[in-house]
């Protein structure tokens, strides 16, 4: 019997699952790693960590489903987006913590760079929109920051990657530096008309085109790795929420897929053609397969589950993440009080960089209970958000949601969703829908699942969330989010 391993590399975790031919995940591994804060708005990683807990969770999985190496047809690997890693070619050593997709220190470069009107250029080029979210300031600080790192690179002797590259490079031992288009145009460095690196854009950056990686199809054979005990082909590598819409079966343009993870992230497939966006969305890169290249637009919240995390870890009011749904179940709203998580600064649709989190409408009647229920709402409210900017973009109105991510499982925030949206929200039965996307791309490539069509009829609805809000109570919610959110932002500025 065959199975393919999909590897997980998420912002707090590493994780590997097991799919079997059916689409069933037999098995799973899962190691937490170290958050670093150095200071207030930075946010590291060490990719030693990461790689580390990647490839433990990779031996842990296959040992307890008691599964050798030659049983696995295949890897697919999908990731945390934007965090940029730089390391040594030759010792395949990091030369400095890696930044994380949710650090702001170079939002004053972006600023900077907005001023000298260059934000024009990158949106035309890129689609996305000039912010300290994406790579390509975080390489251009790595490289002026680190001793000698310029230097090096200049002379070809550093590497640059997203995570996936980073552990394509470290389970190929060194062989192999390459990514995919849904990764490299989360960069701020990729022509995604062109599908390639643009020259102009490094030039503005600073980087060197050597420390670039090889950008390929998503499904198809990197290379091989030999440290789980035998030959196995790496075949696929798509970005976490390209992933997720591959896996949510989002394969027509119009179908809309949400997941709720650290962040947010809404994609609508495009289809073969990039769309503008006029509502301060992301045009971004789906997938490529058989050479040909999909789009969606994407509407990015930085902070949904972080936020349940910050009330366990922060002010300590639950004791884990999952008792939340019960805290907050024990008010019937919010009680005036409104959470604005802008821990981060705020993503899509507004963009603010210098926005900070609040929470407003406390009174002495306020508990515990009541700041739990509006943190899920503010989750709810964000994702409202980033829907209506992509209706508006597309010119239709969306009738179907499908969700998936950890805090899917919480059915009183999906019923809040479905009731802020007015659309039906739908959660399928296997939630890891970004490993499982993973493994599909790596699958296809080898054989493993023969076409689309033949993954598309495994794909099953686990509940169905109808609106029942009316619709007077849903716009007097509205109006008091949006009244929020004007006294956060600029916060910093």
């Amino acid at each position: 019997m065959k199975f393919i391993l999909a590897l997980d590399q998420g912002t707090t975790s590493s994780r590997a699952i097991l799919f079997d031919h059916a689409g069933v995940a037999v098995a799973t591994a899962q190691q937490e790693f170290k958050q670093y804060f150095p200071q207030p708005g930075w946010v590291e990683h060490d990719p030693e960590e990461i790689w580390a807990s990647q490839l433990a969770t990779a031996k842990a999985v296959l040992r307890d489903a008691q599964v050798d190496a030659n049983q696995v047809a295949a890897i697919g690997i999908t990731n945390q987006r934007e965090t940029t890693v730089v390391w040594d070619r030759h010792t395949g050593d990091a030369i400095s913590n890696a930044i994380v997709w949710q650090d702001r220190r170079t939002a004053d470069v972006c600023d900077e760079l907005r001023r000298e009107n260059a934000d024009r250029m990158i949106r035309k080029k890129t689609g996305l929109i000039l912010d300290a979210y994406f790579s390509a300031t975080k390489l251009q600080w790595i490289l002026k920051h680190v001793k000698g790192a310029k230097q090096r690179a200049s002379k070809g002797e550093l590497a640059f990657g997203t995570v996936d590259s980073w552990l394509l490079w470290k389970l190929t031992e060194g062989r192999v530096h390459a990514t995919d288009p849904s990764n490299a145009c989360r960069s701020m460095l990729f022509n995604i008309h062109k599908g390639d690196w643009d020259e102009k854009l490094l030039r503005l950056f600073n980087v060197p085109r050597e420390m670039l990686p090889e950008v390929r199809s998503s499904s198809q054979v990197f290379g091989h790795t030999t440290l789980l005990g035998g030959e196995i082909p790496i075949a696929g590598i798509a970005g976490d929420q390209s992933a997720a819409l591959f896996g949510q079966m989002c394969h027509r343009p119009g179908m809309v897929k949400n997941t709720y993870g650290t962040g947010c992230f809404m994609l609508m497939h495009t289809g073969d053609i990039p769309m503008v966006s006029k509502n301060n969305l992301l045009t971004s890169v789906a997938w490529k397969i058989d050479g040909k290249t999909e789009y969606t637009l994407e509407g990015s919240i930085f902070i949904a589950g972080a936020v349940v995390q910050w009330l366990r870890d922060g002010l300590g009011i639950i004791r884990k993440s999952a008792d939340i749904e019960t805290l907050a179940a024990q008010v019937p709203d919010a009680g005036g009080v409104v959470v604005v998580p802008a821990f981060a600064g705020l993503g899509a649709p507004h963009w603010d960089a210098w926005a900070r989190g609040l929470i407003i409408g406390l009174t002495r009647g306020t508990t515990s209970a009541h700041i739990a229920r509006a943190a899920l709402e503010s989750i709810a409210f964000q994702v409202t958000d980033v829907l209506h900017a992509m209706q508006a973009d597309a010119g239709l109105k969306v009738r179907e949601l499908r969700v998936d991510g950890g805090a899917a499982a919480n059915n009183l925030l999906m019923q809040l969703q479905a009731d802020l949206l007015g659309v039906r929200v739908v959660r399928p039965t296997v939630l890891e829908t970004t490993a499982l996307g993973a493994a599909y791309l790596a699958g296809l490539a080898v054989g493993f699942w023969k076409n689309k069509r033949a993954i598309e009829l495994q794909w099953k609805a686990d509940a169905k969330f109808t609106p029942s809000m009316k619709t007077a109570e849903r716009d007097m919610k509205m109006q008091r989010w949006e009244r929020a959110l004007e006294r956060c932002k600029a916060w910093e500025a």
